[in-house]
């Protein structure tokens, strides 16, 4: 019998009955339970079948840009999330867009695929890695991509997605003569006038009607909130940069409430896990500095500081995942790679190792299999973390008590025995996960980069 789970078996019971005036008893044999008759609380819960899953990816969204994260902007429809969900407040992606992306997409750290930096797209080729849709699809499940694709080889649909529309770069959200955009691999102009985000809610609303009766996957890179932070159609004439930052922020956050509220409409929002994330910290377009409940936090995109890689992370689904949890589990972003999987029922490639790690039991408020550390690595710099400390490959320990807002170097010579032990652990993690070689960033990896770690000393 599973932990958590409760069989109720009937007793032999004698039951009197009156027919044809003559009293006949019949034993009522065991087995089954009305469950009009059962206690509350007593019926077994029928096990969740495999979700439509969406992965909402925002760009440059760190914790500082969402309210329910202790951010200075109201995204009322995001926090609505939160509350009929579960909040993770320890996720952590690698600090540069296509690093992260790349590692959500394949399981696996950057020193394994090569992809080490925004330069190193050709490192990934579709004959040496595996992507989630490739997986889910043995699953039964119809995939698309929509939105920012960039920084990797190929296209979606190289790399298994059946349907995709894909923007290159950042910032070109209205028409100008750079402004095209691909769908199912078509060159496509923007029409005068028309929001690139617009017509990328349309073809995710369109997709999931078209597919409404088969489970799917979307993998949903968001175009905001990167910079250059431009007008919004809801943005007002001569609306300054920080204004304009809002804007954006909103416009992200009104698109969100825009998806779930088809997802009502079409009935799936029962049926459909709904995630919600940033692919690296806040890049500080327009603001001075992000800050959570009203405090500075430390570093931004680019650094291997927690504003670098500590992101927000959202879960909902109705029924199934917990409302109004905060969990406080260790989460990188490798991790999806195999939670989608263990959702799907969908099995793990063979022959690739995997460093992705299941969330899929905290999804539905169970205890699960956390992790004990995170590994982030960004050209050629790394880090393992756990509920404490920080190690960094050149050997500095942070204390990370006060995180995000302040990482405390701990000195080498230290005899606080927390410390010791935490840099003996982090130590051992970081000589299994060497980072891969400082490559410029005007240069292309060929293939992913081998070295054998050094230790600390």
């Amino acid at each position: 019998m599973r932990a958590g789970r409760l069989n109720f078996i009937a007793q032999p019971q004698k039951t009197v009955c009156l027919m044809m005036k003559t009293n006949i008893w019949i034993a009522v044999l065991g087995g089954f339970a009305l469950a009009g008759l059962l206690p509350a609380g007593a019926q077994e819960k029928p096990a969740a079948k495999k979700p439509n899953i969406i992965l909402i990816y925002s760009d440059d969204v760190g914790l500082g840009d969402i309210g329910c994260f202790g951010g200075p902007f109201p995204t009322p429809q995001i926090d609505r999330l939160a509350a009929g969900g579960t909040r993770f407040d320890y996720c952590y992606s690698t600090p540069l867009c296509g690093p992260s992306r790349c590692e959500t997409l394949t399981g696996r750290y950057p020193f394994r695929t090569g992809l080490i930096n925004n330069r190193s797209a050709n490192a990934i080729q579709p004959g040496r890695e595996i992507m989630i849709p490739t997986v889910l699809k043995q699953a039964g499940y119809v995939t698309a991509s929509v939105g920012k694709w960039g920084q990797m080889s190929f296209g979606p649909g190289e790399w298994g997605f059946d349907e995709h529309l894909v923007f290159k770069g950042s910032g070109r959200y209205w028409r100008s003569q750079t402004t095209q955009y691909r769908v199912n691999g078509e060159p496509q102009n923007l029409p005068e006038g028309k929001y690139l985000p617009d017509l990328m809610h349309d073809f995710v609303v369109n997709f999931i009607t078209q597919h409404k009766d088969q489970p799917f996957f979307v993998y949903y890179p968001m175009s905001h909130i990167h910079g250059p932070i431009l007008r919004t159609p809801d943005s007002r004439a001569g609306a300054s940069p920080d204004e304009l930052y809002r804007d954006n922020i909103a416009y992200m956050d009104k698109l969100v409430g825009k998806l779930m509220a088809e997802l009502d409409r079409l009935h799936l929002r029962e049926k459909t896990l709904v995630l919600f994330t940033g692919d690296n910290g806040t890049a500080h377009f327009g603001v001075k500095t992000a800050t959570v409940n009203g405090r500075q936090i430390s570093g931004m995109k680019g650094t291997m500081l927690e504003g670098g890689s500590r992101v927000p992370l959202l879960a909902n689904w109705p029924g199934v995942t917990p409302t109004g949890r905060v969990n406080h589990d260790l989460v990188d972003f490798s991790d999806f790679f195999g939670t989608f999987a263990e959702l799907a029922g969908a099995p793990l490639p063979g022959g690739v190792k995997l460093d992705s790690h299941s969330f899929a039991a905290q999804l539905k408020g169970q205890p699960g299999r956390p992790r004990d550390w995170v590994y982030v690595e960004l050209n050629g710099n790394s880090y393992a973390r756990n509920a404490r400390f920080k190690l960094t490959n050149r050997g500095e320990l942070f204390d990370l008590a006060e995180a995000p807002y302040r990482e405390t170097l701990v000195s080498p010579t230290t005899t606080d025995s927390a410390a010791m032990a935490g840099r003996k652990s982090l130590q051992e993690i970081l000589d299994q996960h060497p980072a891969a070689p400082r490559a410029n960033q005007g240069e292309t990896a060929a293939k992913p980069a081998k070295r054998k770690a050094r230790r600390q000393k």
